[in-house]
């Protein structure tokens, strides 16, 4: 979630944000680059940006005007610290970033170069940067939610006419023939209730265990649940203002946001049904996130199952639930939906993943049995960190086509991570949603009706979106928002709980329409259920034909990437992960100037398609595009080959800012190939030949299918959980440790391992098979010990699922803890007693060089006696670049608005002294003798300040 937030310097560039920690406006990211340990990143030294004030002494110093590191040049705001495994790429905020679900990303050009850890000073974003080269010659940028953070706009530069119309609407698809946003037969209650707080690992302050329960009044026997979890937004809100924050507990004179009490709508309409449903609240998370390696997903697991752990007691002992719980029909804990919005969609996989395998005990706040059983989830405008998706428990993902946090819609990776991971009978599917944006799904998140602040996510400041801003006819109202998404939910409890297949259609790519979200246009494609791999592309598909290719989804290379840097707009396929370029992930791009000329994809081996009725096929055409027709063919082990038939594909409604490069399910029968002689039984290649006119597609994957929705049993996976050691650094020699990391369960699997080299960060990965009670997984760390000051080293390496496994803790590494003390810093004057229009002068000094940039500033207090220099007495341009705006009128440099004026000063890594001047000027006014009195104060490696000592400079009269 993101929500404007008062006294933001640029606006509305700072939109679509990142997180924020405990205390006022404090900003965080997650994952972290790092772990939590690692020391924050100082504020730049130099100057502050004229957008920024100078704060008082003791305060972090705001962002600087760009610094230079040997022969790089580096733009207002950026720094580059320390050296070799510690060399870290900082950027400084003039304000405190507000909070969202999206992560923080640093781009070079194109490319991205990672997503940093934010720093308790909430505006510090701090990278490790291996090699410098990354960073030469290119545009530095911060993005978060589709805007860059460091300059207003978009995140990229604008490559299509934002006055292009958008597609043309579809013909509305034929209605199901049940309807599952019809609300049911039941009476509701509904009721709060609150129990003790909780402790969860890693996280100092307890967490709520409070949720808003309906369920149906007086539905016979035992009812299925539904449980709702919110997704990360601020925590707290003064009533009467529009201020928010994200500390917890919230401090005197502020509420908690009540997130939770925002999926009315959609628990009403399942109470009606005859579910039990819970929405729990988790501000004691989201306050405290920024402190997990996972950005609170295993929190929000545990949390999660402490709730179902508590309703499996009640259910037992009905007279000890809450009042809330006793007045809704009783509940059946072994046919659970698991609803989660945002981060709480990643956190809801988690505890499906959680529930079918335990996690490290350590690790998690609930170590008791499973009492319940999950049978779906539904994840809306998620993020998944991990990108590692419960591959046995059924889900439908939600995608809001006009999402202004989790912009790039990464939460189809819910559908495609899946694939090849186990056996493949859980249906996974995504619903794009056009028009829908991230917060309107929770009324506590919507103008109008939320008790706190709230906002609309998409606003845009770069002018009107085509297809998203309010008003444009594809954009959806909250309400028709909040009917269609309560509709689609009651859709997954009826297939995933219920078993009522007749639903089926409205998820699985079928085409059909549930007319109670209308007018929202909700488009489905699937994996899973009764699909059968044909060809999906990957080390086992090779591509021939003019025009067609086999890409890589993530890459950053033009020439390998299935979607190139000049296209106008995203796709959710392919979002990047951790790693870029990352192995394994491939499509097929085509590519034509006229029609006719087939591409053929081939398979390493022959695949059987007896027993489908069609061949389902999941293709991208471009956003806003219509008429793309391609022929479909087949061919098999005897070269015998059959026309199935022609496919049309138009495009999503799409602009620059949206991620509507998405795939549309088409299916061509396969009844042809009984005429045919082709044998079903053993496929060996797929051609596909445009016959519209020039135009470019690509293909994700085609299935075998036939319709019905087969039963699920979760296979027995290894679990893999990245665990992350701290060591301290030493005083000499050399010690090597290891990435701790456990694998548990009974039977083996594989993964991808990545690790970044510690020279450059460039990834390298190999995929491991990995055997409980084995170290198949072996990533030595040496770490050589000094005696020299610098900042924690993170030593990072992460596991992806790809056959046979289920992965928890995804990241971690080994984290080299600095040992040695900080050097002393002390002032000398080089000209503390100057004529005017000459400079104030002083040397900091270190007692010994160190391998991280020490970091300071230097504030300016009342002298005893005598005149204090003046806002007149000093260089004009150089104040404007240190305080912003100047005052019109004369103001002692102490009694400067914010504190007075600040100078920020850095002793760069390897060096021991720095300078710090202030230049004055003459006035040509007889004046006394006038003086300045400063204090140094300095930054500790973990951000706290230390006074330093205080000095005085004079200047006199030159007359």
């Amino acid at each position: 979630m993101i929500r404007a937030t008062r006294g933001v310097a640029t606006a509305a560039a700072l939109l679509a944000l990142a997180a924020v920690s405990p205390g006022p406006a404090y900003a965080q990211q997650s994952p972290p680059s790092s772990p939590p340990s690692s020391p924050p990143s100082p504020a730049s030294p130099s100057a502050p940006s004229s957008t920024s004030p100078s704060p008082a002494p003791g305060t972090a110093p705001a962002a600087s005007s760009g610094s230079r590191v040997g022969t790089l040049q580096l733009p207002p705001g950026w720094k580059i610290t320390g050296g070799g495994a510690g060399r870290q790429l900082v950027w400084t905020s003039p304000e405190a970033v507000p909070m969202g679900d999206a992560r923080v990303e640093f781009h070079a050009g194109d490319r991205l170069l990672g997503r940093p850890m934010a720093q308790q000073d909430g505006r510090s974003f701090r990278l490790p940067l291996r090699d410098v080269r990354l960073v030469e010659g290119a545009q530095l940028r911060v993005t978060a939610a589709g805007r860059r953070l460091d300059a207003p706009g978009p995140a990229r530069s604008a490559r299509i006419d934002p006055a292009a119309p958008a597609a043309l609407p579809e013909a509305p698809l034929p209605p199901n023939r049940v309807d599952p946003g019809v609300p049911g037969r039941y009476r509701t209650v509904s009721g709060e209730y609150g129990l003790k707080s909780v402790r969860l690992p890693g996280f100092p302050e307890p967490v709520e265990m409070r949720a808003t329960v309906v369920g149906p009044a007086d539905a016979p026997g035992k009812r299925p649940v539904a449980l709702f979890l919110h997704g990360r937004h601020e925590t707290c809100y003064t009533p009467g203002s529009d201020e928010a924050t994200g500390a917890w507990p919230c401090p005197a004179g502020s509420r908690p946001i009540p997130s939770h009490e925002g999926y009315l709508r959609a628990q009403r309409l399942l109470a009606s049904q005859g579910y039990v449903t819970l929405s729990i609240a988790a501000n004691g998370i989201n306050g405290q996130d920024y402190r997990a390696e996972d950005g609170g997903a295993q929190a929000r697991s545990s949390l999660i199952r402490l709730h179902l752990a508590r309703w499996a007691d009640w259910s037992s002992n009905r007279a000890s639930a809450p009042a809330a719980v006793r007045r809704a029909s009783a509940a059946d804990l072994s046919r659970v939906l698991l609803v989660g919005h945002s981060r709480g969609g990643e956190g809801v996989n988690r505890a499906a993943v959680d529930s079918l395998s335990p996690p490290p005990a350590d690790q998690d706040g609930y170590r008791g049995p499973v009492r319940w059983k999950i049978r779906g989830t539904v994840p809306i405008g998620p993020t998944i960190f991990g990108n590692n998706p419960a591959p046995d428990v059924p889900s439908m993902t939600i995608l809001p086509g006009c999402d202004g946090d989790v912009y790039d819609l990464q939460g189809q990776n819910f559908v495609d991570g899946t694939r090849g991971v186990s056996r493949g009978a859980a249906l996974h599917s995504a619903v794009y949603m056009v028009g829908a944006n991230h917060n309107f799904f929770n009324s506590e998140w919507t103008p109008g009706q939320a008790q706190a602040p709230a906002m609309d996510d998409f606003s845009s400041d770069d002018g009107v979106d085509p297809v998203c801003s309010a008003g444009t006819k594809t954009r959806l109202t909250a309400t028709q928002q909040q009917a269609a998404g309560a509709t689609y939910i009651a859709a997954a409890a009826r297939l995933f709980v219920a078993g009522d297949d007749r639903v089926r259609p409205l998820l699985d790519g079928t085409g059909r329409r549930a007319p109670s979200a209308d007018p929202a246009r909700a488009l489905a494609h699937a994996v899973g259920a009764h699909r059968t791999p044909a060809f999906v592309p990957g080390s086992s598909v090779t591509v021939s034909g003019s025009g067609g290719r086999l890409c890589a989804q993530v890459d950053p290379d033009p020439a390998r990437a299935c979607l190139s840097p000049e296209a106008g707009g995203m796709s959710p396929h392919f979002a990047s992960w951790e790693a870029s370029p990352e192995p394994g992930r491939d499509a097929v791009a085509l590519e034509w100037a006229t029609p006719g000329s087939p591409v053929a994809l081939r398979s390493a081996q022959p695949v059987s398609l007896a027993g489908s009725d069609a061949l389902a096929l999941r293709l991208i055409v471009p956003p806003n595009s219509t008429g793309t027709e391609l022929d479909v063919a087949m061919r098999d082990s005897s070269g015998r080959r059959v026309h199935l038939g022609r496919t049309r594909v138009d495009g999503l409604p799409g602009s620059e800012r949206t991620a509507s490069y998405w795939a549309r399910e088409v299916r061509v029968p396969l009844s042809a190939s009984a005429r045919s002689g082709v044998d079903l039984k053993a496929i060996t290649a797929l051609e596909l030949t445009p016959r519209s006119g020039s135009g470019r597609a690509w293909l994700m994957d085609a299935w075998g299918w036939r319709p019905g929705t087969p039963a699920v049993r979760a296979a027995d996976l290894a679990r893999v959980d990245i665990g992350r050691l701290t060591v301290a650094e030493g005083d000499s020699g050399v010690r090597t440790y290891r990435v701790p990391v456990r694998v548990s369960g009974q039977r083996s699997g594989q993964v991808r391992l990545f690790v970044p080299a510690p020279d450059t960060g460039e990834f390298t990965s190999r995929t491991v098979t990995v055997r409980p009670g084995r170290h198949d997984i072996d990533v030595p760390v040496a770490v050589r010990g000094n005696t020299r000051f610098g900042y924690d080293v993170p030593h990072d390496a992460f596991v992806k699922a790809v056959r046979g496994t289920a992965v928890g803790s995804h990241r971690g590494g080994v984290t080299v803890l600095n040992d040695d003390a900080m050097p002393t810093v002390s002032v000398t004057p080089v000209a503390a007693d100057v004529t005017e229009g000459s400079a104030l002068t002083w040397r900091v000094t270190l007692s010994a060089a160190a391998d991280a940039e020490i970091m300071g500033g230097v504030g300016f207090l009342p002298p005893a006696g005598g005149t204090e220099l003046s806002t007149e007495d000093v260089d004009r341009a150089w104040l404007e670049e240190h305080l912003g705006e100047v005052p019109a009128t004369a103001t002692p440099l102490s009694q400067l608005d914010h504190g007075g004026l600040y100078l920020g000063f850095s002793v760069p890594a390897g060096e021991t002294s720095a300078e710090v001047r202030v230049p004055t000027v003459k006035d040509g006014v007889s004046e006394t003798v006038e003086s300045v009195h400063a204090q140094l104060t300095t930054y500790d490696g973990s951000w706290e300040p230390i006074p330093g000592p205080e000095f005085i400079g004079t200047v006199r009269d030159a007359s």
